[in-house]
């Protein structure tokens, strides 16, 4: 569906076109991160408990109002209801039905205050954990997660963005990482372009030719061998081997009771997809929905929006917990900030970070909890206030990752969470 009634900024315009992938930096994003290596004990650690991540980013701004923090019968609450859910005393939005019944899953934190209200520095923020700064950019959690968890004998890459449009190509979200750990994007869930050999190769020639260069590439670095050479050789092995994964990206493959249990629509298709990527051992998953920035018709849009959304997220939070996946894999459903309690005259509302909400659930969180409050009219956090930084650290720590680590970067230790922030000890098990 395209959407009409976002706020129509420069900056909104930007940060749609992060998150749906069109920012496709290719080869030539930075390769001086090659070099770098995380703590070896916690890599091992991860890799041995195979512990993933999925992030639902509700991109343009989800009302907390709507969701996860509803005030019915207050003058800012709206005409939806509250109702409970599987877990005494939570109630959440009657627009999440089918949520509900996964809600002994969760972990809710409504105490969320970033005091940022533009949607590409909030956007930046929540994904990085830290606040855009012109003297230093940061990777964004799946980039971290990828480094940190990755399986390098995995084929496919370890950090894939789903997207509802653009994609086909890496971003350049793991700033000094190095691409070997930025994004891939996969517009409208579709695979990366070119995965199939052309008509007219042959399976022998195919192979003649990768082994010719395969001995061209060992000849040249045995003399001029740098960082920049290695990312040319990673990123052809990479690409062959992707090339023979590409059923992974078929959701044509699942059994038409699931197709139909998720939905044939878009984000059912893309809901599915992320199954099986986790599955196939991708490291983080990012699944885009959009377009939540409803300055007009808020009611209206997140009838639509929200009742997309809570079938295929529910049935896969279902599924994850039945194949016994949700031990190791974290799901957090994220914006770049909530809506205002206030509606304005055009029946919307605007972008609000002083008091919203961020759900998550699975691996390393205390399940059916609530942390946080906000007021009778959801104006401000009366107690549990936390932002963009503790959040990072949560998932991180959730994820058995010591947050308060670093990354080695070319002889400078940097941090992998914010120095400043701490874990919300209180949603951990």
């Amino acid at each position: 569906m395209r959407c009409h009634y976002a706020c129509g900024t420069a900056d909104h315009v930007m940060a749609r076109r992060q998150f749906l992938g069109a920012m496709a930096a290719g080869g030539s994003a930075l390769v001086g991160g090659l070099s770098i290596f995380g703590t070896r004990q916690v890599s091992a650690a991860l890799n041995k408990q195979q512990k993933r991540l999925l992030v639902f980013n509700m991109h343009g701004g989800l009302s907390q109002l709507e969701s996860w923090d509803p005030k019915p019968g207050t003058p800012t609450g709206g005409p939806f209801r509250a109702i409970p859910t599987n877990v005494t005393g939570i109630h959440i939005s009657e627009l999440l039905p089918e949520t509900a019944k996964v809600m002994n899953h969760f972990a809710l934190v409504r105490g969320v205050n970033t005091k940022e209200d533009d949607h590409g520095k909030g956007a930046y923020l929540m994904m990085t954990g830290r606040r855009q700064s012109p003297a230093a950019d940061y990777p964004q959690i799946g980039a971290v997660l990828a480094k940190c968890v990755g399986d390098a004998n995995n084929a496919l890459p370890g950090h894939v963005v789903i997207t509802p449009g653009g994609g086909g190509g890496r971003s350049n979200d793991s700033a000094y990482l190095g691409p070997k750990y930025a994004s891939i994007a996969l517009g409208n869930g579709s695979p990366p372009a070119n995965m199939a050999r052309p008509d007219g190769l042959t399976e022998v020639s195919d192979t003649s030719r990768q082994a010719l260069r395969r001995k061209l590439d060992e000849q040249f670095l045995n003399r001029r061998r740098t960082a920049k050479t290695d990312l040319y050789t990673y990123s052809y092995e990479a690409a062959q081997n992707l090339m023979a994964e590409g059923d992974a990206f078929d959701v044509s493959k699942e059994s038409e009771t699931d197709q139909a249990r998720y939905g044939k629509h878009d984000l059912g298709r893309h809901c599915l997809l992320a199954r099986r990527l986790l599955e196939r051992g991708v490291s983080c998953v990012q699944v885009s929905h959009s377009n939540y920035d409803t300055h007009n018709e808020n009611f209206i849009f997140h009838i639509e929006q929200v009742g997309e959304f809570d079938r295929p997220f529910a049935t896969l939070v279902g599924d994850l917990a039945d194949r016994g996946m949700l031990d190791s894999t974290l799901i957090v459903v994220l914006s770049e900030f909530g809506r205002t309690p206030n509606i304005n005259h055009l029946y919307g509302r605007d972008h609000w970070s002083r008091a919203w909400s961020v759900a998550m659930a699975g691996c390393g969180v205390q399940r059916g909890s609530v942390f946080g409050k906000t007021n009778d009219h959801g104006t401000e956090v009366v107690d549990g206030e936390v932002d963009h930084g503790h959040l990072f650290h949560t998932y991180l720590r959730a994820l058995g990752v010591d947050s308060s680590g670093s990354f080695d970067i070319d002889g400078r230790q940097l941090p992998l969470a914010d120095p400043a922030a701490h874990a919300i000890e209180q949603v951990l098990v």
